[in-house]
């Protein structure tokens, strides 16, 4: 196996020998990368005997491929394994500071590679970081077999990778690794005498361990890194043993670390799952996504938009205050910002969540635009006109228009459980005549709406 970094070949790489009792230069995280399959923690629908990944692994019969997963869950780890395994050239290039001049010389040490009977691999990490230039850049290479490209992301390769490249490649999605994971490769380190802390004299409380598991959020890395940190912390209080406890833990963490991209998928997902928990008519749902969002930074003004849209949405005539009540949080987040405007969220989520339910305006107006899209647009009636000169009086503008108030006046409409409004005159085109939009539901507000409506229709028949 020929395995290089960008600007050249690699020394062979050997695992690094600890001195007894003191920690290892190169970060824990890195030490603790597993070299084989076996050691890969996690990912079983991917790695489990018998999967397509696993086999081609092993069969050294590698082909395009995009990781996509979150931190710490093993993309590059798997990039490793491969490269332990596979017998063609591998090459390593970090989409964060590598360029098309660096893609240049890839290539042509590729085709030197190829015209020798050697196949190349290439590993570009943080893919989605490639602009488009330097995705097309990549593109005919992959056509043409120059090399096999492996590019790992975080972001989803829908958006973040151009569809031709895409269109070559095989998606592998991994997973977020479980607490019960995460407690494995700790303890894994925890007990390895080459790579880890097996040497050292460390006593970690189970309670400590599980709240490192908890706190990593799935990220393998960031746990490990933790882990290394309150050693360390430990070692320096007591020489001779190392005793990580909870307190020390949390001390060494300060705050739980969240994972959210407010330009990438969690953004939509969790405003997704904000949405659908309010719809579902769940408060305590939607005061969790709401908080998952605030804590890790989100824009409160976004928030409060979407919340807006779901009042009208979700909501509409069945409870009209709803409505007024989000353009009131978004008031109050605007005057006194955060944190003191999280509660005027809050308010408006749990009102939303418990308010009476109807998309009714919702699908009229998908009606109506329908209709726009699909009918003939025909004119303003001539009675619904204007007519403020007496060219446009001449054109019958305006005639035979009916003043409702004067009707009203007329027919001394008093009684409460009479329709108020009585359509006097059609109103629509007439190619649209007698078409129904609005169809109210039967919560909230919108049930009397019903009730008011079908009396109206049926004193007009």
């Amino acid at each position: 196996m020929h395995q290089e970094s960008l600007f050249g070949t690699e020394p062979s790489k050997e695992p690094a020998q600890p001195q007894k009792g003191a920690p290892v230069g190169e970060p824990l995280a890195s030490r603790m990368r597993p070299r084989s399959l076996d050691e890969v923690v996690g990912q079983e629908h991917l790695l489990a005997p018998g999967k397509v990944l696993r086999r081609s692994i092993e069969n050294d019969r590698i082909t395009s491929m995009i990781f996509w997963g979150p931190p710490g869950s093993g993309k590059t780890t798997l990039a490793e394994v491969i490269a332990n395994h596979t017998h063609s050239r591998f090459v390593r290039l970090s989409a964060v500071s590598a360029g098309v001049a660096d893609l240049r010389k890839v290539v042509e040490a590729a085709r030197q590679s190829r015209s020798l009977g050697k196949r190349t691999i290439l590993f570009i990490d943080e893919i989605h970081r490639f602009n488009k230039a330097q995705q097309d850049a990549v593109l005919p290479h992959v056509e043409n077999g120059v090399f096999t490209l492996i590019g790992a992301t975080t972001e989803n390769p829908s958006f973040e990778v151009n569809s031709a490249l895409l269109s070559r490649s095989r998606v592998f999605v991994l997973k977020g690794l479980s607490e019960e994971q995460i407690a494995t490769i700790l303890r894994r380190a925890l007990q390895d005498k080459e790579r880890g802390f097996g040497t050292l004299p460390i006593t970690i409380e189970e309670q400590a361990l599980q709240q490192i598991a908890l706190y990593a959020n799935g990220d393998a890395r960031t746990a490990l890194n933790v882990l290394e940190m309150a050693v360390q912390v430990s070692r320096g209080q007591q020489a001779d043993e190392i005793n990580v406890t909870l307190p020390i833990i949390e001390e060494v963490m300060q705050h739980r670390a969240l994972h959210y991209d407010k330009s990438g998928d969690q953004h939509y997902d969790m405003i997704s799952a904000l949405h659908k928990a309010l719809r579902g008519s769940d408060p305590d749902a939607g005061l969790y996504w709401l908080g998952r969002m605030l804590e890790a930074g989100e824009d409160p003004l976004y928030i409060v938009r979407r919340l807006i849209r779901f009042a009208s949405e979700d909501v509409g005539m069945a409870d009209p205050q709803a409505l007024l009540v989000c353009v009131a949080a978004q008031q109050a987040v605007h005057f006194v910002g955060l944190p003191e405007g999280n509660l005027a969220l809050a308010q408006a989520v749990v009102h939303l969540a418990t308010a009476p339910k109807s998309n009714a305006l919702y699908e009229a107006y998908k009606r109506v635009q329908d209709d726009v899209q699909k009918t003939r647009n025909d004119p303003v009636p001539l009675q619904l006109r204007n007519a403020p000169t007496q060219l446009m009086k001449e054109l019958d503008y305006g005639k035979d228009y009916r003043y409702a108030h004067d009707y009203y006046k007329e027919m001394q409409i008093d009684d409460p459980e009479r329709p108020p409004a009585l359509r006097l005159q059609e109103y629509l085109p007439d190619n649209l005549k007698n078409r129904r939009y609005y169809e109210p539901g039967q919560q909230g507000r919108e049930a009397s709406i019903k009730r008011w409506l079908e009396k109206r229709r049926a004193e007009e028949q």
